[in-house]
């Protein structure tokens, strides 16, 4: 057997191989509530033979939405729909993941088919909330600054979508702090100029996200894992270094609530640092870094398609998990086929046991 298509446990969770699918954004949702379409969605990539499908960002509130077309959990409704997901994707061979997000400053925005720019309230947007009055970019509005109360309020909110996720019969979280959304914008100094306890130093700019997931493992069961997604750098001068990402990593470890850092990079500001190469793999070294500096289980991504360089990150160590994205994309399949590159026996669900992948 490859590495790639080996086994791995999470607390009581198993895998029945290293591909995790990561959340990917649809913008096809109505009211923070999904469709059929995200059924199909990662149904198919499910039977396409990940080990675990995450959902695409679900927003734990109205105003954490990244567009008014986003997933949500503050509902009855929304729990309903996304129990119905979890069970496709649990019924088709994989482990059923969400991701729980707040946009922060990045949200109100149109889809990326539409511009991406900000939606100001008068057309249907909203105020959007940041650790300071800073817009994301040219383009967006300035947005409230968080009060104590307002992050208070935050921290009880992820908690309150955790159990909604637990009732809907999810079995991994992953909170996401990366990509210059909320939790990111606070662990960034490009974004963060608090002067009180949730800015300042690298323990103040991480307060909050260590409030959050204290609050995340308090009602999620100690038998299930949770995962963090970070942009390890910002590529800004001034922004986050990784030499602090991976400091971040090794108190996620102590904390002994975190299992999995999903090691991403970037997102920060609206203009777009500039990011020397984006060639297959370039963020592998981070996961890299986390793995080896920090004594954390890591997850890779970052424009990995090819069978033989998913096998290799796991076979040398580089990294615990493989999050594939654009691939999946256009090639639901794409796990089957990279078994039998590998040698291996593709997963196959019973009722496709006669399809041809040569």
């Amino acid at each position: 057997m490859s590495h790639l298509f080996s086994p791995i446990s999470f607390r009581a969770v198993h895998l029945r191989n290293r591909i995790a699918v990561s959340p990917m954004c649809q913008y096809s949702a109505t009211d923070g509530l999904g469709t059929d379409w995200h059924i199909q969605n990662l149904g198919a990539k499910a039977a396409g033979g990940a080990g675990l499908v995450f959902t695409e960002a679900v927003a734990v509130e109205p105003r954490g939405r990244i567009t008014p077309f986003c997933l949500g959990l503050w509902s009855d409704a929304q729990q309903e729909f996304l129990a119905r997901l979890a069970a496709v994707i649990a019924r088709c061979g994989a482990v059923p993941g969400i991701q729980l997000a707040h946009a922060g400053r990045k949200a109100s925005s149109a889809r990326p088919w539409e511009g991406r720019l900000g939606i100001p309230p008068a057309r249907g947007g909203w105020t959007t909330l940041a650790p300071s009055p800073l817009p994301f970019g040219e383009g967006y509005l300035p947005p409230e600054e968080l009060g104590p109360a307002g992050i208070a309020a935050l921290v009880a909110e992820f908690a309150a979508a955790t159990r909604r996720a637990l009732a809907a019969g999810f079995k991994v979280i992953e909170l996401h702090a990366a990509h210059g959304y909320l939790l990111h914008q606070f662990l960034s100094p490009v974004s963060n100029h608090r002067t009180d306890a949730y800015g300042g130093d690298l323990a103040g700019r991480a307060r909050l996200l260590f409030e959050v997931v204290a609050a995340v493992r308090a009602v999620w069961p100690a038998e299930l894992p949770l995962f963090v997604r970070l942009s390890m750098v910002d590529w800004m001068e001034g922004g986050l270094t990784l030499a602090e990402t991976v400091e971040i990593a090794r108190r996620l470890k102590a904390t002994g609530g975190v299992d999995l850092l999903d090691c991403s990079s970037g997102g920060i500001a609206g203009k777009g640092p500039h990011i020397p190469s984006t060639h297959p793999g370039y963020q592998v070294p981070f996961a890299e870094a986390a793995r080896r500096e920090a004594g954390i289980a890591t997850g890779a991504v970052g424009r990995i398609a090819a069978p033989a360089q998913a096998e290799d990150i796991v076979a040398n160590h580089r990294a615990d998990l493989v999050f594939l994205g654009r691939i999946l994309l256009a090639d639901p399949g794409w796990p089957l086929r990279a078994a039998l590159a590998l040698g291996d026996e593709p997963p196959l669900a019973p009722p496709y046991a006669r399809a041809l992948f040569r």
